[in-house]
């Protein structure tokens, strides 16, 4: 007789425990998944959106540039730093969102799914 089998038969309370306990992995790392999953949804946001307005002041600053003689110009530096401080913060929240840093999503429950067939195996081949 199968192992497995021979396990269910004789100690169905124990399977239980070990399938509650899968679900109290699970329920952890589908938390772990989604609060980096929020992180980077979330910093993706704000660098597009800095983007998007960067894109904008770097316009304005290109027309007042062509509209507006040079020499009547109190601040000219205004009209570059203007559109880059919400285009670094776009590459910084871009650079930011793509660091994966943690944890792989689903680490842990690979891991413990390869030793519990790993000890399968190891039981049916004797």
């Amino acid at each position: 007789m199968h192992p497995l089998l021979h396990l269910i038969v004789r100690e169905p309370n124990l399977l239980a425990d070990h399938a509650g306990a899968y679900a109290e992995l699970l329920g952890e790392e589908i938390g772990v998944a989604s609060v980096q999953w929020k992180r980077k949804a979330l910093l993706s946001a704000v660098a597009l959106c800095s983007a998007g307005v960067g894109a904008v002041l770097a316009g304005v600053a290109l027309m007042l540039w062509a509209v507006i003689p040079p020499e009547n110009l109190n601040a000219p530096w205004a009209l570059i730093v203007a559109p880059l401080v919400p285009l670094g913060l776009a590459a910084g929240c871009w650079v930011a969102s793509q660091n994966d840093t943690g944890p792989r999503a689903f680490e842990q429950m690979r891991r413990q799914l390869a030793e519990d067939a790993a000890m399968f195996k190891q039981a049916s081949a004797s």
